[in-house]
C-alpha cells in the first residue's frame, strides 16, 4: 500500500493531500453509518504524528464542520508534524477545531476523557510501524481500550504490524476499522483480526491500474471466486463426468472418521466414492456412509489396515483421486502404505491425520511426479518442520510457505482463517468458518471435500481453496442450525449442501 500510495502520487501527480482528504471523508461516512445514518453529537479523534494522524485532522474538521463536537488529542505536538499532516493540522485549526497536545503527564488519565464522548476515533499510528509501541503512545492506547467509548480506527488499529497477525506490546481494541484502499495481512490474520471489529475498505481513488499491478503478500477468497472456480454440471451428465474417490482410511476405534471423509465427498459433487478400510470396520464405515462402495481390506496385527500399495491398484486404477489418512492409525504396515501411494501413486493425493503422522521425510513427497495435498493441523505442521506448534502458529503464513517449498506440494494449514500455499503462488487467505469446527472429523469433511474436487477436474490449488471456503462455509451454515457449541462433524458435512446450494443460487 505503500508503494501504490508513492505510485499515486509521484507517476499519477495526485496530491497527497487529496489521498488524505478521501480517506478522511470515507471514514466520517462510516462514522456516520454505525451511528445510524447521522454524525456523532460528540467525538473525540485521537492523532499520532503521521499521515495516519492526517486522515483523523481531517475526519475532526469535517465533523466541526457540520456542526458537532469534535475534539483532537494530540500525541505529540504541532512542531513534530510535517507535510500533509502538518497541512491538514493547520486547516483544522483554522477551521476552529480543538486541539489537545497529550504528553506523559496527560496520557494516564486519557481513558476518564475519552469516556465523554460517543466515538473515539483511532488515528495515532498506520501502516508504517515496526515493533512494540511505546512511551506516551502505548500508554495513550491502554487508556483508550480502558474508555468505555467504542472505537473506530483508521486504517487498523493502532500498534498492529500491517504485513502480520502477530501482536506485539499495547493495541488499540476497535470495535470497527475502516481499511484504507485495501485489507491488510493483520485485517484477516488472527490474533490482529480480532482487534478489528467490523472491517470495510474504503475507496479512496487511487488509481485502479496502481491497484491491480500490486503484489499482493496474500489473497483472500471471495464468494465470487468459488462461485467461478466451480464446475457446473452439463444436463447430460453421470456420475461417471464427476470422478471417483478413493478413501483409504478407518481402523477400530476410527472408522468414523473414513465415513466422514467419505461423506465429505459425496456431498461435494463426486460422482463415486470408494472407502478402502479394514475388514473389522466395513459394517460401521458402510453404515455411516451408506452412498459410498465399501471395501473390507486385510487386517494388520494391530487391528489397522494391513495392506500394501499393490493390494490397491485395482481401486486406484477406476479413481481419479486419492484421501488418504482419516482415522487410518498407525503401525509400520500402514506407514509403508501411506509413503508408497504419496510416492508412486499416478494420480493426485490428499494426505491428511494419520497420514501426515506416517510422513517422516518431506522429501518423500517432494519426489511424487504427481499432485499432493497436505492438509495439516497447526500441531501437525509444526511436527513436519521440526518446530513447535507455537512457532507455527506465531507467523501461520510463513510455516505453511515452507511446508510448501520442502515438501513441493499444496498446503491447507487448517484453523482459524485457514491458508493454502503452493510453490511459486501466493498464499490464500479462507475467511470462512467459526470455532464451533473445533471438533473432532471436521479436518476429514474438509479431505473429502478437496478430493471430490480434484475428481471434478478442478485444478489442484484451486480444489484446495475451494474446498476450504466450502469446508468453512458449512461450518457457518451448521452454526446457524445448531450453535458453535453443539456442532458436530456430522453436523457440517450435512451442512455442505446449503453451502453449495447458496453459491449454485448466485450462479
Amino acid at each position: 500500500m505503500q508503494a501504490c500510495d508513492r505510485a499515486a502520487i509521484e507517476e499519477y501527480r495526485i496530491p497527497g493531500a487529496v489521498l488524505m482528504e478521501n480517506a478522511g471523508l470515507q471514514v466520517l461516512d462510516v462514522l456516520h453509518e454505525i451511528n445510524g445514518g447521522a454524525a456523532p453529537l460528540s467525538t473525540a479523534v485521537v492523532c499520532g504524528r503521521g499521515n495516519n494522524g492526517g486522515d483523523g485532522f481531517v475526519v475532526a474538521r469535517h465533523l466541526h464542520n457540520l456542526g458537532r463536537e469534535a475534539i483532537v488529542y494530540l500525541v505529540g505536538t504541532p512542531d513534530s508534524l510535517s507535510g500533509d499532516a502538518r497541512l491538514n493540522y493547520d486547516i483544522a485549526v483554522a477551521f476552529g477545531v480543538p486541539v489537545v497536545q497529550v504528553g506523559a503527564d496527560e496520557a494516564g488519565s486519557m481513558a476518564a476523557t475519552l469516556s465523554r464522548y460517543e466515538y473515539v476515533v483511532d488515528a495515532i499510528l498506520g501502516t508504517g510501524i515496526q515493533g512494540a509501541v511505546r512511551g506516551t503512545a502505548a500508554t495513550v492506547i491502554t487508556a483508550m481500550n480502558e474508555s468505555t467509548t467504542p472505537i473506530l480506527a483508521i486504517d487498523l488499529p493502532s500498534g498492529l504490524q500491517a504485513d502480520s497477525g502477530t501482536l506485539e506490546g499495547e493495541v488499540v481494541r476497535a470495535g470497527a476499522t475502516v481499511s484504507l484502499a485495501a485489507l491488510k495481512a493483520c485485517h484477516v490474520l488472527a490474533p490482529a483480526s480480532e482487534c478489528c471489529g467490523d472491517i470495510s475498505v474504503a475507496e479512496i481513488s487511487l488509481p485502479a491500474a496502481v491497484l491491480d499491478a500490486a503484489t499482493a503478500g496474500l489473497l483472500l477468497t471471495e464468494r465470487g471466486d468459488v462461485a467461478a472456480a466451480l464446475p457446473w454440471r452439463a444436463a447430460e451428465s453421470h456420475k461417471g463426468s464427476f470422478g471417483r474417490v478413493l478413501v483409504v482410511g478407518g481402523a477400530p476405534g476410527t472408522a468414523g472418521a473414513a465415513a466422514l471423509a467419505a461423506r465429505g465427498a459425496l456431498r461435494s459433487g463426486a460422482g463415486l466414492v470408494d472407502v478402502a478400510c479394514p475388514e473389522s470396520v466395513y459394517e460401521m464405515v458402510g453404515g455411516a456412509a451408506v452412498e459410498a462402495l465399501v471395501h473390507p481390506m486385510r487386517v494388520a496385527d494391530d487391528g489397522t489396515l494391513g495392506v500394501a500399495a499393490k493390494d490397491l491398484e485395482e481401486l486406484i486404477e477406476r479413481a481419479t483421486a486419492v484421501v488418504i489418512g482419516p482415522g487410518l492409525g498407525g503401525g509400520s504396515v500402514v506407514a509403508t502404505l501411506v509413503r508408497d501411494l504419496v510416492r508412486g501413486a499416478e494420480l493426485p493425493v490428499v494426505v491428511d491425520a494419520d497420514g501426515l503422522n506416517a510422513l517422516d521425510d518431506l522429501a518423500l513427497v517432494a519426489k511424487s511426479a504427481e499432485v499432493r495435498i497436505l492438509t495439516p493441523h497447526p500441531g501437525e505442521a509444526g511436527r513436519l518442520l521440526g518446530c513447535e506448534t507455537s512457532e507455527v502458529q506465531a507467523n501461520r503464513p510463513a510455516a505453511a510457505r515452507a511446508l510448501a517449498d520442502r515438501s513441493g506440494a499444496i498446503v491447507v494449514l487448517k484453523g482459524h482463517r485457514s491458508l493454502v500455499a503452493a510453490p511459486g503462488r501466493v498464499t490464500v487467505v479462507n475467511p470462512t468458518g467459526n470455532p464451533g469446527m473445533a471438533t473432532g472429523g471436521t479436518g476429514d469433511v474438509l479431505a473429502g471435500a478437496i478430493g471430490a474436487l480434484l475428481g471434478q477436474g478442478l485444478d489442484p490449488f484451486r480444489a484446495a481453496w475451494v474446498g476450504a471456503w466450502l469446508h468453512g462455509a458449512a461450518g457457518d451454515a451448521a452454526t446457524a442450525e445448531v450453535g458453535e457449541i453443539s456442532m458436530t462433524a456430522g453436523d457440517l458435512a450435512a451442512a455442505l449442501p446449503a453451502a453449495f446450494a447458496a453459491i449454485e443460487a448466485e450462479g
